[in-house]
């Protein structure tokens, strides 16, 4: 089995959120900023720069959401004759820096400012509600509400 571990920042701010336009192998639509981990880099330095390449904005992660699983079997796979075992490791981010364009040469072609009420209208990844839903169950301070 292949495996591939990823980092992804949820970043809403003024009620819109980043996204990222996926479009590779074929297929394609709206994503977290985020992606693949290099060598022994540590998920949140994966995010960062992952954010940067696929928007122009420096990000700091402030929060762990949660970290999500799959296994994509070999027959569903664009490229690889075994099953993939996916690992996706979603913070909460922020901007503190940079400005937003497109991703040139890379495994995404545009980068945009979203509604909150328009994300469900767009043709998206999983991962994309997966990070909202997150994101929706964790307080806005990281402090759990009391029993």
């Amino acid at each position: 089995m292949d495996i591939r571990i990823a980092a992804y920042g949820v970043i809403i701010r003024d009620e819109q959120i980043l996204l990222a336009h996926w479009n590779e192998h074929g297929r394609s639509g709206w994503t977290l900023p985020g992606g693949g981990i290099e060598g022994s880099e540590h998920p949140i330095e994966a995010a960062r720069r992952e954010i940067a390449e696929e928007t122009g904005y420096q990000a700091s992660v402030d929060r762990l959401l949660g970290i999500d699983t799959m296994v994509i079997p070999a027959a569903k796979r664009r490229t690889g004759s075994e099953p993939l075992y996916a690992m996706r490791v979603i913070y909460r981010a922020s901007v503190i820096g940079g400005e937003l364009r497109d991703e040139v040469g890379g495994s995404s072609d545009e980068a945009r400012w979203v509604p909150l009420d328009e994300v469900s209208s767009l043709h998206r990844v999983s991962l994309l509600d997966i990070g909202l839903r997150l994101n929706a169950a964790e307080p806005a301070d990281g402090v759990p509400p009391k029993a």
